[in-house]
């Protein structure tokens, strides 16, 4: 299947707190060469590239349960070097779980007439889930790229693949599945 404008990939929450720092997952570091596989080939095609990352200020609700992360203005709210934005990539910050949730995220997509949000990066049962349920419920359809998200353990990531998969209807498909049919 050639590649549709009407995809766009989403990298969430790869950022410095998440795996070198204040929240760091474990398990994070092995999705980046998946991901950065996946946006060399999106890029190449054509298919738009947003990331979401979280930008907290001192009063976020998300704050009282995970502790201070990703302060606005701090570098672990920064995007890891490797996956860093190129230009032409788009970049939303986010204050919750959700990248729809009170920021531009849908007004971007359908700026782009994206119909498919191919989703990437971490907290796969939280960040993850919670943007993908509302990409659901905007009418969008989900890709996940299996070998390109990640969560603090495999439960939480059975958790929110089988989440998204049962509940949101999202295909699951490993990098070099979707570059296939991107060809």
């Amino acid at each position: 299947m050639p590649v549709s404008s009407k995809h766009a990939v989403v990298v969430i929450d790869m950022l410095n707190d998440f795996l070198t720092g204040e929240l760091k997952c474990e398990r994070a570091a092995r999705i980046v060469p998946a991901i950065q596989r996946l946006l060399k080939g999106a890029r190449s095609a054509g298919v738009p590239v947003v990331y979401t990352r979280d930008a907290h200020l001192p009063d976020d609700c998300e704050l009282r349960v995970w502790g201070e992360h990703a302060m606005v203005g701090t570098p672990g709210a920064e995007v890891i070097p490797e996956l860093a934005p190129e230009d032409g990539d788009h970049e939303i910050p986010k204050r919750t779980y959700s990248a729809f949730h009170d920021t531009g995220m849908d007004q971007l997509l359908r700026s782009m007439d994206v119909e498919t949000l191919v989703v990437t990066g971490i907290h796969t049962h939280i960040c993850g889930l919670h943007t993908a349920a509302d990409a659901f419920f905007r009418g969008y359809q989900i890709i996940v790229v299996t070998d390109g998200v990640s969560a603090f353990t495999a439960e939480d990531q059975k958790y929110g693949l089988e989440h998204m998969e049962k509940v949101l209807g999202a295909r699951m498909l490993s990098t070099d599945e979707l570059l296939a049919e991107w060809e």
